[in-house]
């Protein structure tokens, strides 16, 4: 039997991705044992994180301002638009220093299992970007998984007849990865994505 207060944090932060009840309770014992300071500090940053973060009014990533830092920055490739899922998957794509194009976030994909359709994405937003004509290539960035190729398919065929060059990201083997523990759909897609040397 836990006090009101332990059970409501926990009530709570499981709902977090990734959080257990055994972690939740980790977490809360942490932070009763933390300075008041820092757990304020704390409490103080998530609310900022709430209520300072907004999604940018041109691509919909996450930003403190109207625009993005990548929408405003005019030093980026405004011919080219990678498509992704969420704003989360902007980072590893950012961190790789190889593209230096503009970003669209769909927030989500094509699912109907979930009940989620083109019509719940911000494919609608993004149709508008491309009909400027400015935009010479898509690459479409979406999970490599049913709802992430259903959700490229989907996209390729209603961006083709605008006019830009529609690609989709490679996918295949990890580096550094042991082709026995691959499995058959990355090894499927790996030799289907090879090229020349």
């Amino acid at each position: 039997m836990v006090e009101e207060p332990i059970r409501k944090f926990v009530e709570e932060i499981v709902k977090l991705p990734g959080i257990g009840k055994k972690t939740a309770m980790r977490l809360a014992f942490h932070i009763l044992k933390m300075p008041a300071e820092e757990v304020k500090a704390l409490s103080s940053a998530i609310a900022d994180l709430k209520d300072k973060i907004r999604f940018c009014s041109s691509c919909f990533n996450i930003t403190d301002s109207e625009l993005c830092r990548i929408c405003s920055d005019p030093g980026r490739d405004r011919k080219t638009i990678c498509v992704v899922e969420e704003p989360s998957n902007i980072l590893p794509i950012e961190q790789s220093g190889h593209y230096k194009g503009l970003y669209h976030v769909l927030m989500g994909s094509i699912s109907p299992i979930q009940g989620i359709g083109p019509e719940d994405l911000k494919v609608r937003e993004l149709i508008k970007r491309l009909k400027g004509g400015e935009v010479s290539e898509v690459i479409i960035a979406t999970n490599p998984n049913v709802e992430g190729e259903a959700t490229s398919v989907y996209l390729s065929k209603l961006i083709k007849p605008l006019g830009p060059k529609v690609s989709r990201i490679a996918v295949g083997l990890p580096v550094g990865s042991d082709l026995e523990y691959i499995d058959e759909v990355t090894m499927s897609k790996a030799l289907d994505g090879r090229r020349d040397l």
